[in-house]
């Protein structure tokens, strides 16, 4: 087996717009950029979700970049 001692770099984080879900107890939350709807649902209480901003790793959705 192969173990490596090189410490792995952190991925870098941007603050990101993120859909999270308005119930109180649900953590539900989405990426805004990985939502199909203008305004979704939660998928596991399917209460309305919110708008906010979350500090996440920088991930890049190429489906939707394709259809702009």
């Amino acid at each position: 087996m192969y173990f490596s001692k090189r410490t792995m770099e952190p991925a870098p984080q941007e603050e990101t717009p993120v859909w999270t879900c308005s119930k109180d107890g649900c953590n539900s939350w989405m990426r805004d950029n990985f939502a199909f709807e203008e305004q979704p649902y939660c998928p596991l209480c399917s209460s309305v979700m919110v708008q906010n901003t979350k500090m996440l790793p920088v991930l890049v959705n190429h489906f939707t970049n394709a259809k702009k």
